[in-house]
């Protein structure tokens, strides 16, 4: 009790000094600070594509390419492939009407608002078993376009990313003009960054025949998965790869989520030697400017670990302020901040939010707690080794 009584006494006698030292204080906590405040906004761009891609996902939704394949732009088919693949045992029927989509995917060019850039935009083909096969999907203004027209729908995150885009505009895109309809929303996944049209008109005004490059099938449930696709192997007409929503949108938003990953931790760590460094400083000023002080304590009897105990406690103290505005203020800034990139497998624009989560800011706290640890333990070390005598000569 005597030994943690001591801890506490210095430890208080140190913070309530702190306004003493605000200057040097106040660098310590800006520089972990700014650490935790680039983690977050870095890791969160990751986390926010994740999001974005991976809740687009179904595990009782299968999509269908082309074997080989390993997006939708090189892969393809017949209409009679498509049928073959909307009959297979496990897809879930609505009557005598199995459930299922054979679509077609083109990218277009539409300028960015931000920058009147001109951006790669998904336009896809759908058939009306689209609307059943994506559940979430719902129409937020106008209606949906009708077959054998030149109408379209945008999606809502494509709508306020994208120029020209408003219900009731006139888009030309490839050899049409296209009338924008309806606009949807579907929760904030990877299918708002799109724009859809009937198949059949997509299929004439690009000149892809009868050809479609996807299908997707609503499954009877999440178990049918394996049957469907063995069926699919054992069918001799078809050569085809099935993968399950959830897992075909997590392996499309793998590539750039580590890419991203791999630039943020390096540029985290430097940033964090960086605050080490003011750390070091501040506690270094810290103990010269009390060294008299924390010399007086030793001769009252106060042990030595004691001493470097509680000057660790106020470095980390110092991180952990840094680390708790770095975090705020990234869940102000980024949270909810709705970019666009490119996504390397499709070759065209996803519309996605920041994602300041909870788990990166218990990351950003983690991060910045070590640096304060790390900062105070040298200059925690030298005040417990202040020779006694020479300091209280200085009295």
């Amino acid at each position: 009790m005597r030994f943690l009584n001591q801890i506490f006494a210095v430890t208080r006698l140190n913070i309530l000094n702190l306004p003493q030292r605000i200057a040097t204080s106040v660098v310590a906590i800006v520089g972990v600070m700014a650490v935790v405040l680039v983690f977050a906004a870095v890791m969160s761009m990751a986390k926010g594509f994740e999001r974005t891609m991976v809740a687009a996902g179904s595990d009782d939704v299968a999509i269908v390419l082309r074997s080989g394949a390993t997006a939708e732009l090189t892969s393809g088919f017949s209409q009679d492939q498509t049928l073959i693949i909307a009959g297979m045992p496990g897809v879930l029927k609505d009557g005598d009407r199995p459930i299922a989509s054979a679509e077609l995917f083109v990218v277009v060019d539409v300028k960015k608002r931000a920058t009147g850039k001109d951006a790669n935009v998904p336009f896809r083909g759908v058939q009306p078993g689209a609307f059943d096969v994506r559940e979430g999907l719902e129409i937020v203004e106008g209606r949906v376009f009708e077959t054998g027209k030149n109408e379209m729908i945008v999606g809502r995150a494509a709508q306020q990313e994208f120029e020209n885009l408003e219900v009731g505009s006139i888009v030309s895109l490839g050899r049409v003009d296209w009338q924008v309809v309806g606009a949807f929303d579907a929760g904030g996944t990877v299918s708002e960054s799109e724009i859809w049209t009937d198949v059949r008109i997509l299929q004439d005004a690009y000149r892809r025949g009868t050809s479609f490059q996807s299908v997707r099938v609503k499954l009877e449930d999440p178990g049918s998965f394996e049957a469907f696709a063995a069926a699919l192997d054992a069918d001799p007409r078809i050569d085809v790869d099935a993968f399950s929503e959830r897992q075909f949108y997590a392996d499309q938003a793998q590539f750039l989520s580590q890419f991203i990953r791999v630039l943020g931790y390096p540029i985290t760590f430097l940033m964090a030697i960086g605050a080490v460094f003011g750390a070091l400083n501040s506690m270094y000023s810290s103990v010269s400017a009390r060294g008299t002080e924390i010399a007086t304590l030793r001769a009252l009897g106060f042990g030595p670990f004691a001493v470097l105990v509680s000057t660790i406690i106020e470095s980390t103290l110092l991180a952990l302020i840094g680390g708790l505005f770095g975090g705020v203020l990234a869940y102000v800034v980024f949270n909810g901040f709705r970019v666009s990139t490119l996504n390397g497998n499709s070759f065209s624009q996803v519309v996605f939010d920041f994602a300041v989560t909870g788990d990166l800011l218990v990351q950003g706290i983690v991060t910045a707690l070590i640096i304060g640890l790390i900062g105070g333990l040298l200059p925690a070390v030298r005040a417990a080794r202040l020779p006694v005598a020479q300091a209280l000569r200085e009295l």
